[in-house]
């Protein structure tokens, strides 16, 4: 689990995780998901708990709070949210390769290949089951909208995550799909938890799409955050090794900004260590030394606070209550200080 006060999650959010929402999100996840004989609730147990931060579905309690609805009446779509995230974690660690999640072996290293890929795929049912399952408290047709905004941002990412194999490795490709590649990938989830919230707690339709909008910006800055863990904090603060960007050639925002200002023998060298698929420490080295020559962490750190102010924006069209300032405070946590 990513240590608490991690550089990958600030103070903030780590008291969101101990607040009443928090503990109301982790109390429900630990009851629906006791240990078991069963092989396949196992796997997916250990995929889900210890809980992470739980921002996702955090979003989704206060979207709907923020608009007049019970965070309880939502409770069971929160999760499904997180079920649906943590379903893309599993799947990506075995696209990636990766060995190591939250600080510990991912699924695949686990259980193995065919467990995560079946774990995950049961994720993603149990989402929808859960969306259906805030039907007991909120009207069908509400439901149905949040269904389909679930159903959407699944495809959405699905078509982020294949933009993104495209382009591994294609520094030139990437600088051009880049945005689009993060708005897919990441951006759709955030914009789907949102716009799910704000559904089931019954706002109007143009605040339902302004907390969508927020979403999507919000995912946006966290994926241009993420991008940037990588050159700024230790594998014990991300948990996930340094080299996994690297390692799977991914063109993420710091590497394209830096390919675009640097000389065409450092862009060669560049893509050498992409394409070796193998980065060792010194690489990791080389690629931060330069990345910080250029400017390319300033600069996708500007890019990063431009999406969290126009995801805070977005915001005004909520009446002031504590929960609109936990979003308002989720986006702002993205222009804190980065070591």
């Amino acid at each position: 689990m990513t240590v608490a006060g991690s550089t990958r999650y600030p103070p903030f959010i780590d008291d969101l995780a101990r607040s009443e929402s928090g503990r109301l999100l982790r109390a429900e996840l630990g009851r629906r998901w006791r240990e078991t004989p069963d092989q396949l609730d196992a796997i997916v147990r250990y995929a889900l708990l210890p809980a992470g931060k739980m921002l996702r579905p955090m979003m989704t309690l206060h979207a709907a709070e923020a608009v007049g609805g019970s965070p309880r009446d939502v409770l069971a779509a929160a999760l499904g949210t997180e079920y649906l995230h943590v379903a893309t974690l599993v799947h990506d660690d075995i696209i990636d390769a990766d060995t190591l999640r939250r600080g510990r072996p991912a699924v695949p290293v686990a259980y193995g290949i065919p467990g995560a890929i079946v774990a995950g795929d049961h994720l993603i049912f149990h989402a929808f089951q859960a969306m259906v399952e805030s039907g007991r408290a909120v009207p069908a047709a509400s439901v149905v909208a949040a269904v389909t905004a679930l159903a959407e941002a699944g495809q959405d990412l699905c078509r982020g995550q294949a933009l993104e194999a495209r382009l591994v490795g294609d520094l030139d490709a990437g600088a051009r799909w880049y945005p689009e590649m993060i708005r897919l990938k990441t951006g759709s989830l955030f914009r789907a938890v949102c716009h799910i919230g704000a559904l089931l707690g019954g706002a109007d339709p143009l605040v339902a799409s302004a907390l969508a909008r927020y979403g999507e910006h919000v995912g946006t800055a966290f994926q241009i955050r993420d991008d940037l863990l990588s050159y700024l904090s230790t594998p014990e603060q991300t948990g996930k090794p340094a080299t996994s960007d690297l390692n799977n050639g991914r063109p993420t925002l710091p590497l394209l900004l830096a390919y675009d200002a640097i000389s065409d023998a450092a862009r060669v060298e560049l893509l050498a260590v992409l394409h070796r698929r193998g980065a060792g420490p010194g690489d990791v080295e080389w690629v931060t030394a330069l990345l910080r020559e250029v400017g390319a962490v300033d600069g996708a750190r500007r890019l990063m606070v431009e999406h969290a102010e126009r995801a805070r924006a977005e915001l005004a069209a909520l009446t002031p209550s504590a929960s609109a300032d936990v979003l308002t405070g989720i986006a702002a946590w993205m222009t804190s200080e980065m070591a």
